[in-house]
C-alpha cells in the first residue's frame, strides 16, 4: 500500500449489483453484500431482489487502510424472510486488495465509481459498483465499523450445505448432493431453527429426488407439509412456505403426466400454480389430516375473487364432513357449514353451480341436526332443499338428488313433530325419485333404503301393517344392491333389522327377530371402534334383544339390552341428543324389568343432558335444548325414588340436585367464588376467573337472526368452554381444594353448616299421590283466581281448606321428623327445595287452622314453628353462603314505577307512598337513592341494581309462560327482562325485595328449572330476596312491606350492621303483624329465597 495511504479512511458507498446470479435456482426472498478484511466483516441490510436486471443499494461503510491490505467482497442470497440460519448461499465472490481496487493510474484519487466484476457463475457475469472516496482523520471520529466474525457449527453447516448443494445443481455430482443433505441434517438436528433447518432440507431432497419415485416425492413433500404447519398464517415466511408446497406438489402430479403430453407441459410450466389448484380441486377427496391440510393449502392460494375459489371451499368442506363422518368432531361439521356458506354466498342467483352448493349445506346442516337437535338447522335444510329442487326442475340431470334429500329432510322432521303433510309428501318425493333411478342406476339402492324409511316411519305413527311390509321389501331391495363393501351396507342392515323387530312385535315369528339380530351383529363388521355410527349399531341391537325378551322373557336377552344401552348412550363420537334419548329409553327398560342399572342409566341421562346444554351458546338455546326433552320432566324425581327404594338417600339428594335446575348450574359455573383457590394458586384463579369472564361474554352473542353469526358464535363459545373445562380439571388436581365448579354440591352440603342434618331422612307422605298433588296444585290457582276478587274482608274459605290439606298431608309428616327426630328447635330457619307438582304449591303458608284439643288455643301453623325460606337448588344456597364473605358497605336504592304508560298495566297509585316510607325506614349508613316516575327506566333499573347492594323494586312483574326468560319488570320506557338480570354479575349485593306480581312463579313447562325473576336475582349475586308467588294487590300489600322493613331494621342501633341473613325471619314477624289489614292471600304471596 502507498505509504500516503498510511493512516486514511476509505469510504465505500454501494451503488448496485448487476446481473444477480441463482445458481441453486431456489426461490430466493434477498440478498445482501459482505465485505470482509481479515478476521473481520461488514454486511449490508437484506433486500428484495427486484425482477430487473440492477438491484440499487445505497449503503455506505468506512474502513481504515492502514489494517489490512487484502479484502474480500461476497453477494449472499438468502430463502427466509424470517430468522436466518447461517451467512446463506455465496452467490458471487471477488477478493482483491486495496491497491488494485483504487488503481486510478496517474489520475489523483477523489471520488469515483468502481466497478468489481465477478467470476462468471452458472454463465451468469455479475457485477457491483461502488463509489470509493479517501477521508482524513479528525481526532480519530473514522474508527472501523467492521464487526468480529463469529462462527458456530449451525452456520458453516447451513452455509457449506448451500456450497454443496449449489455445486451440486452445477456439475450434478451425488456426492455433493450427499455431503449437502448431511450438512443441512446436522443442522436438522440442532432444532435450533426448526423451520428454516427443514426447509433446507427439504429442498435438498426436491433436487436429487429421482423422478417417478412416488416414495421418494411423498416423502419431500411431507417434508414442506411440516414447514407450513410450522410457519401458520402470519409468520413472514408463510406466503414463501405455500410456494415450496406447490412446488412440491407439482412434482407429485408430474409422475401422473405421461411425457410429451399436454398436461406434462402444463404442469412443467409458468402455469403449473393455477394447474395445481385444478389439479388439486380434482382430486378424490381425502378425509385423512394431509387431505384436509391440502385442501386448506389450495384454499389459501384462492382468494376472494378468484374462479376456482368456490371449488376450493366445497373441497374442503366435503373433507371436513367426511372427517367428522368418520370421527364426530362437531368442530368439522360447524367448519364445513361455515365454509359451505361462504361457497353459497358465492354463487349469487343464476350461478350455474348454486344448485349444488345449496344442496351441500342443506346436507351439513340436517347432519349437525341429527349431532346436536337444534330444529332451526332441520328447518334451514329443508328450506335450502325447496330452492335446491325448483333450481332442478324436471329433466335436470341431478332432480333425483334433491328429491331424495328432501324426502329425508321431512321425514327426519316428522319425527320429531307429528305432521301428516309432511310424511305424504316425503314419501311422494321418494317415489318420484325412484322413478329417475330405475334398475341399474349407481344410486337406486339409496333411493329405496329412504323410501322404505319414510314408509318405516309411517308405520310407526299410524301402525299400518302394509307400510311395514311394504318397508320390508324395499329394504331387501335396497341390501341386494348394496353388497359386501358398499359404504352405505351397514346402514341398510341395521334398518332392515329394525323393520323385522318391529314386525316380530306384531307377529312373532321367531326367525324375523333372529335374522334381525343376525343383520345387526354384521353392521359392526365394517365400523372402527369409535365410528360415529357404531351408535346405531348399538341401539339397533338394543333394540332387537328388548323385543325377544319382551316376547320371551329370557334374563340374557335383557342383560345384552341392558349392554347395548350403554354402549350406545356413552359412544362418545357421536351426538348428545340420541344419546339422549337411548339413555331415557334405558331408564323406562330398567325401571319396567326391575333391572340392576337402572341408577346407571340415570346418571347417564343427566350427565349427557349437563353436557349436551353445556354445548349451546346462549341461555335461550339451552332451554330450548332442554324443552325436546319434555317427556323426562319427572326423571329426577323419578330417579330420587329409585334410590329411596335402594335406601341410598345420600344418594337420592344427589341426583335430585344433578338432575334439576340445570340451566342454573351452568350459568352458575362462571360466577364460582374463588378466595380459597386465590390464596392456594392466584395463577389458576386467575386465568379461571378470565375464562369464566370470557365464555360468559360468549353466552350473549348466539342469538342472532344471522345464521352464520349464530354459527360463528357457537363455534367461538365451544372452543372458550373446552379451555374452560381444562381449567376446571387443573383445578380439580390441586390437593385440598373442594370449591370446584361441578353440577354436584352435595359433599359440601355434607361438610356445611353444624344446624343441617349431616344425613338425608326420608318422610313417607302415604296420604297423597302424584295426581292429588296435581289437582291440589290446580284448585290452588282457581282459589287465588277467585280470592282476588272478593272484599278483603270475607273469609278465604277456598284457601283454608287447601291449607289444611297441605298441612295435614304435607308438612305435618315432615314437621314430625323435624321436632321428634331431628329434634330441631321451634323457630329454627328452614329451608324448601319443592320438586316438580310441590313448585305449584305454597308450602310455607300450610295451617292446620284448627283448635288444640285442650282448647288452650290454636295449633300453631308452619310459620309458627319455624321462619321458612326457599331455594331453587341446593347448590343455590352453597352458593350465596360462601359468597356472603365478600361484604362492602351497604348501599340502598329503591326502584317504583307507577305508571307504566299506555299498553303495560294499571297505574299502581300506592307505589310513590311505599317508596316514601321505605326511604324513611332504610337506615342512614345505607346511603338510600331513590328512582322513580320518568327516570325508572330500564337503563337506570339495571345500573342501580349494578351500582347497590340492597334493592327494593316497587312495579308490574310479569311472567311469560311461553319463554319465561322474558319475564320481566315494566319500567317506563322498556321491559327489564329476566334475560337482562341474568347477564349481569353483581358479586357484592345483598339484598333485594320484589314488590311487584309474580316474581318467584317458576316455568310450567319446566318447574325443575325454578326459571323466574327472584331466582334470577339470586344467580346475579344477590343472596337474599323476597318475591311473589302471584298477582300482588299494591294497595294492601304495602302494609306487609312497611311491617318487613320495621322488623328488619328497627332494632338497628346506630352504627349497626344491615343484615340480610335476617329477611326470612323480618319477613316471617311482617306477615303476622298485618293479619287483620291484609288478606290471606295478600299474605301467602310473598316468599323468601337464599340465606
Amino acid at each position: 500500500m502507498p505509504g500516503s495511504w498510511e493512516g486514511q479512511y476509505i469510504r465505500l458507498e454501494l451503488i448496485r449489483v448487476n446481473n444477480l446470479p441463482l445458481p441453486s435456482r431456489r426461490i430466493h426472498t434477498g440478498f445482501y453484500v459482505s465485505i470482509h478484511v481479515d478476521s473481520r466483516y461488514w454486511r449490508s441490510p437484506v433486500r428484495v431482489v427486484s425482477s430487473y436486471k440492477s438491484d440499487v443499494l445505497g449503503d455506505i461503510v468506512i474502513l481504515s487502510l492502514h489494517e489490512v491490505c487484502e479484502l474480500l467482497v461476497e453477494i449472499r442470497v438468502s430463502y427466509e424472510f424470517g430468522r436466518m440460519l447461517g451467512d446463506r448461499e455465496v452467490v458471487a465472490k471477488f477478493e482483491t486488495s486495496w491497491d488494485k481496487l483504487l488503481d486510478r493510474g496517474d489520475e489523483p484519487f477523489g471520488q469515483h465509481l468502481v466497478d468489481i466484476s465477478f467470476p462468471p457463475h452458472c454463465g451468469d457475469h455479475s457485477s457491483l459498483t461502488l463509489k470509493a472516496a479517501i477521508l482524513h482523520p479528525c481526532d480519530n471520529q473514522y474508527s472501523t465499523l467492521l464487526d468480529s466474525i463469529v462462527e458456530c457449527e449451525i452456520a458453516r453447516d447451513t452455509d457449506a450445505g448451500h456450497e454443496q448443494l449449489a455445486t451440486y445443481v452445477i456439475s450434478k455430482t451425488v456426492y455433493h448432493l450427499n455431503n449437502a443433505v448431511q450438512h443441512f441434517q446436522l443442522v436438522m438436528d440442532s432444532l435450533l431453527d426448526p423451520a428454516a433447518a427443514l426447509t433446507n432440507f427439504a429442498w435438498v431432497h426436491l433436487k436429487g429426488y429421482i423422478p417417478n419415485d412416488l416414495q421418494d416425492i411423498i416423502s419431500f413433500t411431507s417434508l414442506f407439509c411440516q414447514v407450513l404447519a410450522l410457519h401458520l398464517q402470519g409468520y413472514p415466511d408463510h406466503p414463501l412456505s405455500i410456494h415450496h408446497f406447490l412446488i412440491a406438489l407439482i412434482c407429485k402430479l408430474l409422475p401422473l403426466c405421461p411425457e410429451g403430453t399436454y398436461l406434462r407441459s402444463i404442469a412443467a410450466g409458468v402455469c403449473s400454480v393455477d394447474y395445481v389448484i385444478r389439479a388439486c380441486n380434482s382430486l378424490p377427496i381425502d378425509a385423512s389430516d394431509e387431505g384436509i391440510h391440502l385442501r386448506r393449502i389450495v384454499l389459501e392460494i384462492c382468494p376472494l375473487g378468484n374462479d376456482h375459489r368456490p371449488k376450493a371451499l366445497g373441497n374442503l368442506a366435503q373433507a371436513l364432513g367426511s372427517r367428522f363422518e368418520q370421527c364426530g368432531s362437531i368442530d368439522d361439521l360447524d367448519e364445513c357449514i361455515r365454509r359451505r356458506r361462504e361457497a353459497v354466498s358465492l354463487c349469487c342467483e343464476g350461478h350455474s353451480e348454486r344448485h349444488t352448493y345449496l344442496d351441500n349445506l342443506a346436507l351439513s346442516l340436517t347432519s349437525r341436526f341429527d349431532y346436536q337437535g337444534n330444529s332451526r338447522d332441520l328447518n334451514e335444510a329443508i328450506s335450502l332443499h325447496e330452492e335446491t329442487l325448483r333450481l332442478r326442475p324436471v329433466g335436470h340431470e341431478y332432480r333425483d338428488f334433491s328429491l331424495d334429500n328432501l324426502g329425508i329432510a321431512l321425514c327426519t322432521r316428522v319425527i320429531q313433530r307429528d305432521n301428516v303433510n309432511d310424511i305424504i309428501r316425503a314419501i311422494s318425493l321418494q317415489r318420484e325419485a325412484l322413478t329417475l333411478r330405475p334398475p341399474g342406476n349407481p344410486y337406486r339402492g339409496y333411493t329405496l333404503n329412504n323410501l322404505a324409511g319414510v314408509l318405516a316411519t309411517r308405520y310407526e305413527k299410524s301402525d299400518a301393517s302394509e307400510d311395514l311390509n311394504e318397508a320390508i321389501d324395499l329394504y331387501r331391495d335396497s341390501l341386494q344392491l348394496q353388497q359386501y363393501g358398499h359404504s352405505n351396507r351397514p346402514t341398510a342392515l341395521r334398518n332392515l333389522s329394525l323393520v323385522l323387530c318391529s314386525r316380530f312385535t306384531q307377529t312373532q315369528k321367531h326367525e324375523d327377530i333372529k335374522e334381525a339380530i343376525r343383520l345387526c351383529q354384521e353392521s359392526f363388521a365394517s365400523l372402527p371402534q369409535l365410528h360415529p355410527n357404531r351408535y346405531y349399531s348399538y341401539s339397533t341391537l338394543r333394540a332387537a334383544y328388548m323385543s325377544r325378551y319382551e316376547i320371551q322373557h329370557h334374563p340374557t336377552d335383557l342383560s345384552l339390552a341392558v349392554e347395548n344401552f350403554r354402549l350406545a348412550s356413552r359412544h362418545p363420537t357421536h351426538g348428545f341428543p340420541s344419546r339422549i334419548i337411548e339413555a331415557y329409553n334405558w331408564t323406562v327398560a330398567g325401571e319396567q324389568h326391575g333391572h340392576g342399572s337402572t341408577l346407571e342409566a340415570y346418571s347417564t341421562f343427566f350427565e349427557l343432558l349437563d353436557d349436551h346444554l353445556a354445548t349451546r351458546s346462549s341461555t335461550l338455546s339451552r332451554r330450548e335444548a332442554a324443552a325436546v326433552f319434555h317427556y323426562a320432566r319427572s326423571l329426577p324425581v323419578d330417579a330420587a325414588s329409585c334410590v329411596i327404594r335402594s335406601d341410598n338417600l345420600r344418594h337420592a339428594v344427589e341426583l335430585v340436585e344433578q338432575g334439576r335446575g340445570q340451566q342454573w348450574s351452568l350459568a352458575s359455573r362462571l360466577r364460582t367464588p374463588l378466595e380459597d383457590l386465590e390464596s392456594m394458586n392466584p395463577n389458576i384463579a386467575h386465568k379461571f376467573s378470565e375464562l369464566s369472564r370470557h365464555l360468559a361474554d360468549a353466552q350473549g352473542c348466539a342469538d342472532s337472526v344471522d345464521r352464520a353469526a349464530t354459527d360463528r358464535a357457537a363455534v367461538e363459545y365451544r372452543r372458550i368452554m373446552t379451555q374452560w373445562e381444562a381449567a376446571v380439571a387443573e383445578i380439580h388436581n390441586l390437593p385440598r381444594f373442594l370449591a370446584v365448579p361441578t353440577p354436584t354440591f352435595i359433599r359440601r352440603l355434607a361438610s356445611g353448616s353444624a344446624s343441617w342434618p349431616r344425613e338425608p331422612h326420608h318422610v313417607s307422605l302415604p296420604s297423597i299421590t302424584l295426581t292429588d298433588l296435581n289437582i291440589l296444585k290446580d284448585r290452588f290457582a282457581r282459589a287465588i283466581r277467585l280470592a282476588s276478587r272478593m272484599d278483603p274482608a270475607k273469609p278465604r274459605t277456598d284457601l283454608i281448606v287447601l291449607l289444611r290439606i297441605v298441612w295435614d298431608q304435607i308438612m305435618l309428616p315432615i314437621v314430625n321428623v323435624l321436632e321428634n327426630v331431628l329434634k330441631l328447635k321451634r323457630r329454627s330457619r328452614i329451608w324448601l327445595c319443592p320438586t316438580a307438582a310441590f313448585t305449584s304449591i305454597p308450602l310455607h303458608a300450610a295451617h292446620p287452622f284448627q283448635t288444640k284439643a285442650d282448647g288452650s288455643g290454636k295449633e300453631p301453623c308452619l310459620e309458627d314453628l319455624y321462619i321458612c325460606s326457599y331455594t331453587p337448588k341446593l347448590s343455590a344456597l352453597i352458593r350465596s353462603r360462601q359468597m356472603m364473605k365478600q361484604r362492602v358497605p351497604p348501599s340502598f336504592v329503591a326502584i317504583g314505577q307507577g305508571q307504566p304508560g299506555a299498553g303495560k298495566g294499571k297505574a299502581l297509585l300506592a307505589v310513590d307512598s311505599e317508596l316514601e316510607f321505605v326511604r324513611k325506614l332504610v337506615p342512614a349508613t345505607a346511603n338510600g337513592t331513590t328512582i322513580s316516575g320518568d327516570v325508572a327506566t330500564r337503563w337506570d333499573a339495571l345500573e342501580a341494581l349494578q351500582l347497590n347492594t340492597w334493592v327494593h323494586l316497587a312495579c308490574h312483574g310479569k311472567q311469560d309462560p311461553a319463554q319465561p326468560y322474558n319475564s320481566h319488570f315494566v319500567m317506563r320506557d322498556q321491559p327489564l327482562t329476566l334475560l337482562d338480570i341474568m347477564d349481569r354479575d353483581i358479586p357484592y349485593a345483598e339484598f333485594a325485595f320484589l314488590s311487584a306480581c309474580h316474581t318467584a312463579v317458576g316455568d310450567k313447562e319446566t318447574p325443575d328449572e325454578v326459571i323466574h325473576l327472584a331466582a334470577g336475582l339470586q344467580f346475579s349475586g344477590f343472596k337474599s330476596v323476597i318475591g311473589t308467588l302471584w298477582e300482588v294487590d299494591d294497595a294492601v300489600a304495602k302494609h306487609v312491606v312497611k311491617a318487613f322493613y320495621e322488623n328488619l331494621f328497627g332494632d338497628l342501633e346506630d352504627g349497626g350492621v344491615m343484615d340480610c341473613t335476617k329477611a326470612a325471619w323480618a319477613l316471617n314477624r311482617a306477615t303476622h303483624a298485618v293479619k287483620t289489614k291484609v288478606p290471606l292471600e295478600q299474605r301467602m304471596v310473598f316468599i323468601h329465597i337464599g340465606v
